[in-house]
C-alpha cells in the first residue's frame, strides 16, 4: 500500500437486500486517470460516491495518501465531486460561485480575485464572469463547477458522467477541460458513457458489473482485448 495513493480495500455497500460493491479492492497511484464503465446499476457510481464521502462503506477501507478517511465527511477529505447537474448556486453569479469555496477558506481579497480571475481565463469566460448560472449552456455551467472544485485544491477530483446532462455539441469543451487537468497530473476518476473519450485520455479503465471489478487494465487493453465475457458483451454493444 506504501506506493498507492489512492487504495479501496475489500470495499462492500448494500442497500437494503441489494449488495451494490462487493469487496472490492483497487490501488491507484498519483497522477492516474481512471474510468470506470459498466452498465447502469452496477455500483460505478456508488464507488465514486463512497470516494466522495457521500456514503460510507458497510465493510472495507479507503485510504487516501496513507490516511484512512473512510469515516471523513465529504468536506474534512481532499476529494472533491463533479456532479451531473452542476450544483452552482443559482442566486450568485459566476464570478461569486468560483470565489464562494475561497472565501470558505478565508483566502485574502486579492488572491480570490486573482484566483478567480485565473479560472475564468482558464475556462475562456471572462466576459460571462458577472452573468447568473441560468444564463449560461449547459456546458458552460460544468465547466465553471469544474474550476469552483478546483478551487478547493483537491487531492483527487471525481467526475460523475458530467456530460450526461448536455447537449452533444457541448460535449467536447468539458472534455477538453478534463484532458488539461490530466496532463497536469490530477488524480481523478471519471463515470463516463464516453468510451472515446475513456479510451484517450484514461491511464487506466475499470469495468464494472453486479458491484464487482470483471476487469482492468489499460484503455488499449480493455478496449482492444477484453478478457472477461461480460466487458466483451458490454463493449460489443457500445462501441
Amino acid at each position: 500500500m506504501a506506493n498507492e495513493f489512492l487504495v479501496f480495500d475489500r470495499v462492500t455497500k448494500r442497500f437494503g437486500a441489494l449488495t451494490a460493491v462487493d469487496n472490492v479492492s483497487i490501488s491507484i497511484k498519483k497522477g492516474e486517470f481512471f474510468s470506470l464503465l459498466g452498465p447502469s446499476g452496477c455500483g460505478k457510481t456508488t464507488l465514486l460516491r463512497m470516494l466522495g464521502g457521500f456514503e460510507r462503506p458497510d465493510s472495507g477501507r479507503i485510504y487516501l495518501d496513507g490516511k484512512d478517511i473512510t469515516d471523513d465527511p465529504p468536506n474534512k477529505r481532499r476529494v472533491h465531486t463533479v456532479f451531473q447537474n452542476y450544483a452552482l448556486f443559482p442566486t450568485m453569479t459566476i464570478w461569486d460561485n468560483i470565489a464562494f469555496s475561497l472565501r470558505l477558506q478565508k483566502k485574502p481579497k486579492e488572491e480570490i480575485e486573482e484566483t478567480v480571475d485565473a479560472m475564468l481565463e482558464l475556462i475562456r469566460m471572462g466576459e460571462h464572469a458577472w452573468k447568473y448560472p441560468s444564463m449560461l449552456s449547459g456546458g458552460q455551467k460544468q465547466r465553471v463547477a469544474i474550476v469552483r472544485a478546483l478551487c478547493m485544491e483537491p487531492e483527487v477530483m471525481l467526475f460523475d458522467e458530467p456530460t450526461s446532462a448536455l447537449d452533444p455539441e457541448m460535449v467536447g469543451e468539458v472534455l477538453d477541460l478534463m484532458r488539461d487537468l490530466a496532463k497536469d497530473g490530477m488524480t481523478m476518476a471519471v463515470v463516463t458513457h464516453e468510451m472515446g473519450f475513456a479510451r484517450e485520455v484514461g491511464s487506466r479503465v475499470l469495468f464494472m458489473d453486479e458491484g464487482v471489478i470483471m476487469e482492468q487494465g489499460d484503455p488499449h487493453q480493455v478496449f482492444d482485448h477484453p478478457q472477461n465475457p461480460r466487458t466483451q458483451d458490454f463493449l460489443s454493444k457500445v462501441l
